[in-house]
């Protein structure tokens, strides 16, 4: 399944690694999902995952990052949004519409209740880690 992963389902499932966040990264690993990234999503990434808290306050290593990002490049496509959009009640997430939009993704994951309230974007539905979990179990 094509799937824009929200920054903070990512960053959930390197800190939980049993939760819903995690399973979605394992799903990513074992190629039961394909990651849909943008330049913006990719930028946006990179900015949180290099915060000195991530290591000092949650204990993810440098080493748990760096395997993630290289899963990321291997179980991932680029895709270069066209499709300006102002659809979400933060504009900042709108990075996440735009990939979906123009990836042709057919689900959303967040945690962010901003883009939870859109619900779905064009064909894209807009999920939360354990929805979206269930959907690959089945």
């Amino acid at each position: 399944m094509r799937a824009v992963i929200d920054s903070n389902v990512i960053v959930s499932g390197l800190i939980r690694p049993r939760g819903a966040p995690g399973l979605i990264l394992r799903a990513l690993r074992d190629r039961h999902c394909l990651a849909l990234v943008s330049p913006p999503i990719l930028e946006e990434m990179v900015a949180i995952l290099t915060r000195p808290w991530l290591e000092e306050r949650d204990g993810v290593e440098e080493a748990g990052i760096r395997d993630f990002l290289r899963l990321l490049a291997l179980r991932s496509e680029l895709v270069e949004p066209t499709t300006p959009l102002r659809e979400c009640r933060d504009p900042h997430d709108d990075i996440f519409l735009e990939a979906a939009v123009d990836g042709g993704a057919a689900r959303l994951v967040t945690g962010d209740a901003d883009l939870l309230a859109n619900r779905s974007i064009r064909d894209a539905l807009i999920v939360t880690p354990a929805v979206f979990v269930d959907e690959l179990d089945r």
